[in-house]
């Protein structure tokens, strides 16, 4: 459930198992937390499509086997923070741009393109992939 707190963030956090089925539940839930927030739907598909892609990276590459992987969607201050942590603390992402020749390597590249900023860092025993996005009008909670 999204939530709205004091200071008018509005953040929606839930985990995941490390299973590629999860992929579609997770897209679905920030899909509808960007709705009942007023994002822009064609924002809201960017914000989806990063999730998408930093998710199915985690459990791509995430070496630790029963893994549960956290996502977490916030909005504050006009700008949207997309969070994707995984407990391969030692793992980190790199970005490169895929060759034509590729079928898969695009995520992070496609997650660079779509976010206004994206990066990662390093947490006890864990690493967070974010990105980014700048709201170009206040959203309104409607939950």
């Amino acid at each position: 459930m999204a939530t709205v707190t004091a200071d008018h963030e509005r953040r929606d956090t839930f985990r995941v198992s490390k299973r590629r089925r999860n992929v579609p539940i997770a897209r679905t839930r920030v899909r509808k937390a960007l709705a009942n927030w007023g994002v822009d739907a064609d924002l809201a598909d960017d914000i989806t499509l990063s999730a998408d892609e930093l998710l199915s990276n985690a459990i791509r590459h995430c070496r630790v086997t029963f893994a549960q992987i956290e996502i977490s969607v916030s909005v504050r201050a006009g700008d949207l923070l997309l969070e994707v942590t995984d407990p391969d603390g030692d793992k980190l992402p790199e970005l490169r741009a895929p060759s034509s020749d590729e079928e898969g390597g695009r995520g992070l590249y496609l997650v660079a393109k779509l976010a206004d900023e994206w990066g990662h860092s390093h947490r006890q025993h864990a690493k967070c992939v974010w990105a980014r996005f700048v709201i170009p009008n206040e959203v309104t909670c409607t939950d």
